[in-house]
């Protein structure tokens, strides 16, 4: 059986996949709604979805840092990463041993076409097109306009999301207009971030962890501006997690 990932590469497999790493927080909880819980076999310290997760399954480390003796212990005959979130050579060096199938996610419809892929491959499609079908429901039209916006995941130095990203058209999607024109994950300095002046500044809760002391903090520059902390998963995560997207947003800014 071959399969062509995101990336655009064949990944090869003998049988159905029932020994599956999955190095990705999302779609590991994609998988697991997906009812194949019995063949997930190892997963990172951050696939926290759904909760109890991480006391059942092996640890093979981070999403950038693997166990590789863990993983070979495991004897998985397939490994599920992403372009963004893993590291290169790692994977690399895992594709020398193992079927790794990539995916490559900056757009919902991205995220979709991902989903229907898994599905295929690991031979739950039904399950896979209902997932798929409501995602483009709800995706299918723009909420109302709500203003200009800067969103930031990091605090020292301060990184904020740009174009050609998932947040990105999330945010759009959801009626922002993102102020940051760069490419990809830029660094900006207070004195730029007061310049701009967004109507909205979102401060993800990841991966920086940002809290109720930083709204304070912020305000101080940017009294005008209306300051909210947002849940980051529902901004980032492109598996199931997107199923409560829309009504996290109509619900958090209404």
């Amino acid at each position: 059986m071959i399969y062509t990932d995101q990336l655009n590469r064949e990944v090869h497999l003998s049988n159905s996949p029932k020994r599956i790493i999955s190095l990705v927080p999302s779609q590991t909880e994609l998988l697991m709604d997906l009812g194949l819980e019995d063949r997930l076999v190892g997963i990172t310290k951050f696939c926290v979805h759904p909760k109890g997760l991480t006391k059942k399954k092996a640890i093979v480390g981070g999403t950038k840092n693997y166990r590789v003796d863990m993983i070979h212990s495991l004897q998985p005959d397939l490994i599920i990463g992403n372009k963004e979130e893993n590291d290169q050579k790692g994977i690399e060096n895992l594709m020398q041993d193992y079927p790794v199938w990539m995916s490559d996610v900056n757009s919902v419809k991205d995220g979709i076409a991902m989903i229907r892929s898994i599905g295929e491959m690991l031979e739950v499609v039904e399950k896979a097109e209902k997932i798929a079908f409501q995602l483009e429901t709800d995706f299918h039209k723009p909420l109302e306009r709500k203003g200009t916006c800067v969103y930031l995941i990091w605090k020292d130095p301060l990184m904020v999301v740009g174009n050609n990203t998932f947040i990105d058209q999330i945010l759009t999607f959801g009626g922002f207009e993102n102020r940051i024109s760069e490419n990809r994950y830029p660094k900006i300095s207070l004195d730029e971030l007061v310049g701009i002046d967004p109507d909205y500044l979102l401060l993800s809760s990841e991966p920086f962890p940002f809290k109720e002391k930083h709204i304070d903090y912020f305000e101080s520059y940017l009294p005008e501006t209306k300051i909210r902390l947002v849940d980051g998963e529902y901004f980032s995560w492109y598996g199931s997690r997107l199923l409560g997207t829309k009504q996290y947003l109509l619900k958090a800014f209404s």
